[in-house]
């Protein structure tokens, strides 16, 4: 544990949200370093009382320059005693986006990529399914979640942990469906930060992975965080946790859902967008030197002022409101991606974030420039509505923005969409009891079936039911079970994993096609059934 106090001495909307009591912090801002630090580690230590059983938290809180508090609370593995302290290693996801970005942005400063250059400059017979986008698709593109791809389109090439190398994702880039116009909306990406990574290393001449530890890592002291899953070490790490079970993924008790991170959280192949695992200190040296502009404390840079602004400028919206009230004080009147961060305002300043969501794991950054404020949040399980809270409550302590209650407006927005998760989960059940039956003999689902980006699926017969494997998802095997007419639903074994319904297109008495789609309402956007068109083989 460490409260260190220097010498000198997405989502932070709040829909639904209703006025309560403040809990007790100052409507002035903590502006000397310690009076900073026990406001939030008060605010902590209440949020985890609400939330008792989240295992373990990694918490950064830095300003003007220095670390004013890095510290682990909980434990690291739910049930044992190891405490997690500042040095605890915690996947942190997406947040790997930003240091992608920059590694782009130091090539950019030696002249070696531009930013709106055509990736196929850089990654040469680049294309995609739509030809004309694969064209004219940019560096910048890549970064900023508008290059009309559906959300979450190709995560399964990745998405439970797959076998798949790099090249194999890269083979499968130009067949993934593209759903929207170019540069017209925002939709979340993954697989366009895996060319990002891919341009970074045909421009420097070695991997992702090399070359953010040997131009970042290194250069930043940054030595206890690794850029892959695989790489992060049981014995310091905060272990996955989620709640698996009845009625739906992610109702039931908290559990362990892994002995080591990569064991469910494998993005070695993918890292560019979602690989990196760090610590408390470590990630206080990478939110300084983001509010410093890219400036190092001996003096020189990771990359230029003018770069790190190019940055933070806005490339496409996320989303517009009216602007924040009374009931909805974090509500944004404008919320933007730039490359690599999420770009709002919030009580009237610009702050700049980003999330990470892994299973069994969520994170976030945030960096307030105009207070040179930014802090950071990582957890060991998927207690969204904890995050929430913390994001937006430390952002307030920050700021001196008292008066409102996020513990207990979160502890009311969980327990409303708890309910809804469960009628949902009821509804579902009710249809397949409901169900007519399947029109034709098990046999005749029979084959390999076949998606131009995926591969392949194969359903067998066992005994008296069907059977479905992805080919190259080892978690997405099981039985599949009769819902509704041509429609069956996915019963995988392995709980972590979210089931789906698969429909058959009948023609002339054989099934010829089939699509799928999530069978929970909360399913996570990574598990993009809905974009898999399979046909027979």
């Amino acid at each position: 544990m460490s409260i260190r106090l220097s010498r000198r001495t997405a989502l932070f909307a709040s829909a639904g949200a209703v006025a309560v009591p403040s809990v007790g912090w100052s409507q002035t801002p903590a502006n000397d370093d310690m009076s900073l630090a026990t406001a939030v580690d008060g605010f902590v230590r209440q949020a985890m009382a609400a939330w008792p059983e989240q295992p373990a938290l990694g918490i950064v809180v830095v300003k003007d320059g220095q670390p004013v508090l890095t510290r682990g609370y909980g434990v690291r593995k739910q049930g044992e005693a190891a405490q997690a302290d500042e040095h605890t290693l915690f996947a942190i996801a997406s947040n790997t986006k930003n240091v992608t970005a920059a590694a782009l942005a130091i090539l950019v400063d030696e002249g070696k990529v531009r930013w709106d250059e055509p990736v196929a400059t850089y990654i040469p017979g680049f294309t995609l399914s739509d030809p004309v986008i694969g064209a004219r698709i940019t560096v910048r593109d890549t970064l900023s979640h508008r290059a009309g791809f559906g959300l979450g389109a190709g995560d399964l090439l990745f998405w439970p942990n797959s076998p798949r190398t790099r090249a194999e994702i890269m083979a499968a880039v130009p067949k993934v469906p593209i759903e929207d116009g170019f540069r017209a909306n925002y939709h979340y990406c993954n697989l366009m930060f895996v060319v990002a990574g891919e341009i970074i290393a045909n421009v420097s001449g070695m991997p992702w992975e090399t070359f953010v530890q040997t131009r970042i890592l290194d250069r930043l002291g940054m030595s206890e965080t690794v850029p892959f899953t695989s790489l992060a070490d049981p014995a310091r790490s905060a272990l996955p946790h989620g709640r698996v079970g009845p009625p739906l993924r992610y109702q039931g008790p908290m559990t362990v859902l892994a002995d080591t991170i990569a064991d469910i959280w494998n993005w070695d192949s993918a890292g560019a967008a979602g690989g990196f695992c760090t610590t408390a200190t470590d990630w206080a040296k990478w939110i300084a030197v983001r509010l410093a502009m890219g400036a190092l404390p001996d003096g020189t840079r990771l990359f230029s002022e003018a770069t790190a602004r190019e940055m933070w400028r806005p490339n496409i919206i996320v989303g517009s409101s009216p602007g924040p009230t009374a009931e909805l004080p974090g509500r944004a009147i404008a919320s933007t991606y730039a490359m690599g961060f999420q770009v709002q305002d919030y009580r009237g300043e610009r702050l700049i974030s980003h999330g990470g969501g892994s299973p069994g794991g969520i994170s976030a950054t945030v960096l307030i420039p105009g207070r040179n404020t930014g802090f950071a949040v990582f957890s060991n399980a998927e207690e969204s509505f904890l995050l929430r809270t913390l994001r937006s409550g430390i952002a307030d302590i920050v700021m001196g923005k008292g008066g409102f209650d996020w513990i207990a407006d979160s502890k009311r927005l969980e327990t409303e969409g708890n309910v809804r998760s469960i009628a949902a989960a009821a509804e579902i059940d009710a249809k397949q009891a409901a169900g007519a039956p399947h029109p034709l003999r098990l046999d005749d689902y029979v084959g390999t079936w076949t998606d131009p980006w995926y591969g392949d699926i194969l359903i067998e017969r066992r005994g008296e039911e069907l059977w479905l494997s992805f080919s190259r998802t080892p978690a997405l095997q099981g039985p599949l079970e009769p819902y509704d007419g041509a429609t069956f639903r996915t019963r995988f074994p392995d709980k972590r994993e979210e089931d789906a319904f698969i429909t058959f297109a009948i023609v002339d008495g054989r099934p010829v096609t089939a699509t799928l789609k999530g069978v929970s309402p909360d399913i996570d956007f990574s598990y993009d059934y809905q974009d898999l068109r399979l046909t027979r083989a």
